[in-house]
Parts: C-alpha cells; sequence; structure tokens
C-alpha cells in the first residue's frame, strides 16, 4: 500500500496500526480525509478528484511535508451521493483514520455529514457540491467551488462590462432558482442595472414557452440563463425560436446544452463558471497541469484543481495552527487560523479568499460556445457586489 494514501478499511480489519491519539500534540503524519465518488454511476467525479488531492499530498511530501511531517490522504466512497454512505465514512475518518480535517463532495453528502463536522469539530472544505443548502449548516465547513450566488454574480458584472442595462433572467422554481434571482437583483440594482423580467418555470418542465414569451415583451438587452442542463439548452432553443437574438449568459452549458439548443443557436452563448486553465503568469497552475498531464495524460478540468487546492488550504492551515503550539491537529484550531487570515493562494492564479459565509472568491471563467465548443475568452473575479 502506498504510504501517500490511508484505507480506512485496512485499519480497522488490524492490517495498520493507529495513529497517535488525538491529544497528541504532534501527529506522526497528518492524515487527510476524503468522501469521494469513488464508485455508483459518477466514479469519473472521484477518479478526478482524488487524483488533484493526490499530486497535492506528492508535491507537499516531496518538498519535506509540513516542517517535516509528511501527508497522507484517506478516502472514504459516498458512491455517487448516497448520503448513508458519506456519513459511515465521515465516522471513519474520525473513529479510524483520526482525520480532522476532511475534503467533501457532492451537495447531498456534503450536507449530511455537517451535524458531525459540527459536533466533533471536523474541518471540511468542499470542492465539489455548488447547492446553496451547504451554506452555514457547519461552523468548521468550507467550500473552494464558486457557489451559484457568487457565479450569478459575476454573470451580472459581465452583463454590465457589456454596455447591458436592461436584463432578463430565467431560472427554475427551485431554492436553487430562488437564491440566484434573488441575488442578481442585489448585484443589479449596486450595479444600477434594471432587472426588466425574472421567470421561473417547474425544473421538470418541457415547455416554458409562456416563460420566454415574458422574457421577449420585456425587450431585454441581454438574457441570463440560470437553470442547469439539460434546461440551459432548452432556454436558449426556445429564445432562439421565438426571435430573441438578444446575447446569452448562461451559469451551466454542457454538450448536451448544444445539443437541445442547436449548435447555430448556441454560437455565442458565454457561461460564467468555474474552469481551470493554467496561464503564464500562474506558476501552481502551471505546476499542477504539467503534472496531472504527465501522469494521466489528459488534461485536469476543474473539479481535480479544486481538489489539489483543497490540499494545500489544509496543508497551510496546519503549518498557521502548529505556529501557536498546543494541541493543534483538530478542526477547531485549523478553522481559527482561516479566519485569522482567509487568504490563501489559489491554483487558478493570484489568491482567493474565504467570505464570511465560508465560500471562497476566486477567479471565474468566461467561456463562449462556438461550433459545439466552450472556449476561454477570459477570467474575471468572482464577485458579490
Amino acid at each position: 500500500m502506498s504510504r501517500r494514501i490511508f484505507l480506512a478499511s485496512a485499519l480497522a480489519a488490524g492490517l495498520i496500526g493507529p495513529v497517535l491519539p488525538a491529544h497528541a500534540q504532534q501527529p506522526d503524519v497528518y492524515r487527510i480525509g476524503a468522501i469521494l465518488s469513488m464508485s455508483g454511476s459518477a466514479p469519473h467525479y472521484g477518479t478526478v478528484m482524488s487524483r488533484g488531492a493526490l499530486i497535492a499530498i506528492d508535491e507537499i511530501n516531496a518538498a519535506g511535508g509540513v516542517d517535516g511531517t509528511k501527508l497522507e490522504l484517506a478516502i472514504e466512497d459516498h458512491k455517487s451521493g448516497n448520503t448513508q454512505a458519506a456519513v459511515a465514512g465521515m465516522n471513519r475518518l474520525i473513529t479510524v483514520a483520526q482525520s480532522p480535517a476532511v475534503m467533501s463532495s457532492f451537495s447531498g453528502p456534503t450536507v449530511a455529514i455537517a451535524p458531525i463536522s459540527k459536533e466533533k469539530e471536523v474541518f471540511v472544505i468542499n470542492g465539489g457540491g455548488v447547492s446553496l443548502r451547504m451554506i452555514g449548516v457547519s461552523p468548521y465547513m468550507f467550500h473552494n467551488r464558486s457557489l451559484a450566488t457568487d457565479l450569478a454574480a459575476a454573470a451580472v458584472h459581465r452583463a454590465q462590462a457589456r454596455g447591458f442595462k436592461r436584463i432578463a433572467q430565467i431560472a427554475g422554481k427551485s431554492e436553487f432558482g430562488d437564491s440566484v434571482i434573488a441575488a442578481s437583483y442585489e448585484v443589479a440594482k449596486k450595479l444600477g442595472l434594471e432587472i426588466v423580467a425574472a421567470e421561473q418555470f417547474a425544473t421538470d418542465a418541457t415547455n416554458i414557452d409562456t416563460q420566454v414569451a415574458k422574457l421577449r415583451a420585456s425587450r431585454p438587452d441581454v438574457v441570463l440563463n440560470w437553470p442547469t442542463t439539460p434546461q440551459a439548452g432548452l432556454v436558449v432553443k426556445r429564445v432562439r425560436e421565438m426571435g430573441m437574438s438578444q446575447p446569452v449568459i448562461s451559469m451551466e452549458w454542457t454538450g448536451e446544452d448544444t445539443k437541445i439548443a442547436g449548435v447555430a443557436n448556441s454560437n455565442g452563448v458565454e457561461v460564467a463558471t468555474d474552469y481551470f486553465s493554467p496561464t503564464a503568469d500562474n506558476a501552481m497552475g502551471q505546476r499542477f497541469y504539467n503534472e496531472y498531464k504527465q501522469r494521466h495524460g489528459e488534461d485536469p478540468d476543474f473539479y481535480a484543481a479544486n481538489y489539489y487546492e483543497g490540499v494545500h488550504v489544509i496543508a497551510e492551515l496546519i503549518r498557521r495552527a502548529k505556529i501557536k503550539g498546543g494541541n493543534y491537529w483538530n478542526g477547531a484550531r485549523l478553522t481559527e487560523a482561516l479566519w485569522e487570515d482567509p487568504s490563501f493562494a489559489s491554483v487558478y492564479g493570484g489568491k482567493m479568499t474565504f467570505q464570511k459565509n465560508g465560500v471562497a472568491l476566486k477567479r471565474v471563467a468566461i467561456l463562449e460556445v462556438a461550433d459545439g465548443q466552450l472556449k476561454l475568452k477570459e477570467f474575471m473575479a468572482a464577485r458579490t457586489e
């Protein structure tokens, strides 16, 4: 078994000795937990997330670890979103692996482990889920993926940068849709922009003509398209078929959306989203990209980047907490160290800063759909106002 990967099941079976007890001030290894989708219907996510995390583990260990102490990764499988598996995995990470710092993924599992994080004071950082349900559920829980409201704010800023003043927006009828529309209203008001229409439809709707007709009647300069796949594509399809030629800015876009909307209708759609692409001014990103490409023969996506970044955040928090001495290897001390200075180097370039709600603000990509492909136009700072 590789020293960099720890299997809690092996320890439970008596194959590996336990780490130092929780009261010890200096562990012999910093074991970081991860609850990922390693099996089930979506193992791709766990694969790329664990790859990103392991590159960070190896990179830090090659440089001597954290002040001479190495890192390990303890992986538990939530089986593509099974909340019971996530809770069981979290408990094993605490009692068997004795990991006071855990990386989570998917919104449902992250919410499910929040009560345990709160009760046991386990530091959690999520780099995959985007649901607003995760906000405020544990004082020890943080997110280094941009959540929906921050992406919405970036999209409104993008609309302003392009000179648009009259904004129409459309979303599904859900907690997600409500929160994104509310966030857009707030940012638009601060920027002096006018929301001329805000329509919502059932999340399983296939006919949205009534809502699109109202958008058209409002005569906007731009349409902010908030649904996820495949309804993001449906909105663009009906907007174009009903004669609207206004630019569209979305929060999510996949090949399935292009298929539904049609290639011609999709051309020119912009997408404000998390997106990893190394640039010449980003040494950390270049280093990660090169190593991932060499190991796996493909470009890393933003999920891989987020878990690489998450390991670096935890390692930096260990350094900060250790300086103050005492029993620093616990979630409460790591959280305290984060709030003392919420800014960290980002693999996306520059700095990211954790907001009061626990979500990191980092730069957001503006992509453009061209002939069915997403192409990077530029990076911009994610802002909430």
